[in-house]
């Protein structure tokens, strides 16, 4: 079998190219994969589509492919936050399609599940609607949704193997093991690389069919880890 196990970002990402679309795991600045977000923002790569639930935040995170205009479109659920976003987009210069967050998640879902496709009352009225088909089913509306699919996702773990079975770190496991399954190459950075045989079958939140690249990083973390008082007071 051959080893997944890979020294770093610019091996795992040496196949991204400019022009392609790429789901980012993370929420805020939760879960994160740093390494391969510096070093797509070093790569001079161009006109990415980038997928994630808030493109950076406050100048951190995939905030540094705004400011680098590395980013032609984005999509997302939230800008809030996001000041490059918000400034680049009211200029034009970045399109961005907004999908409420749980329509975003169910869309990526059923691109790693080979869905074509699933109905959502959510949107329904609104502009999210425009363009596309609304059916009554039981006597109340749905909007179609369409899947989204990935040529790379970019994943942040806790702790994974060199087959690339994964665990992740609490909130950080809300987009990041969906996105895994959408794209046609998953790179993931994990905290601890262990050998198989090291995590418990039970304990796994992403097996590791999905994951092509794996190695192990470093990372700093301004939310994860923080607290307002020290442990012995609460």
């Amino acid at each position: 079998m051959k080893s997944k196990v890979v020294a770093d970002a610019a091996e795992a990402l040496k196949g991204l190219q400019s022009g392609m679309m790429v789901m980012s795991g993370g929420f805020g600045l939760c879960g994160n994969p740093e390494r391969c977000i510096q070093h797509i923002a070093q790569s001079g790569l161009r006109d990415l589509t980038i997928v994630s639930n808030n493109c950076g935040n406050q100048g951190r995170g995939l905030a540094a492919l705004l400011q680098n205009r590395q980013v032609s479109k984005v999509i997302c659920s939230f800008i809030g936050g996001n000041p490059d976003l918000a400034q680049q987009y009211l200029a034009g210069e970045v399109q961005v399609e907004l999908n409420p967050q749980g329509t975003l998640a169910e869309r990526i879902r059923a691109g790693g599940a080979g869905l074509g496709g699933f109905f959502t009352p959510t949107g329904v009225g609104t502009a999210v609607a425009e363009g596309k088909e609304v059916r009554e089913i039981e006597g109340r509306k749905y909007l179609f949704e369409k899947p989204l699919k990935a040529d790379y996702a970019i994943v942040r773990a806790h702790i994974g193997d060199t087959f690339g079975n994964l665990r992740f770190y609490r909130t950080s496991r809300n987009f990041n093991p969906l996105m895994a399954t959408a794209a046609r190459v998953t790179v993931v950075e994990v905290d601890k690389l262990v050998e198989v045989g090291q995590l418990d079958p039970d304990d796994i939140h992403l097996p590791g069919m999905f994951v092509q690249h794996i190695f192990q990083a470093s990372h700093d973390n301004p939310i994860e880890h923080r607290t307002v008082r020290s442990r012995g007071e609460a």
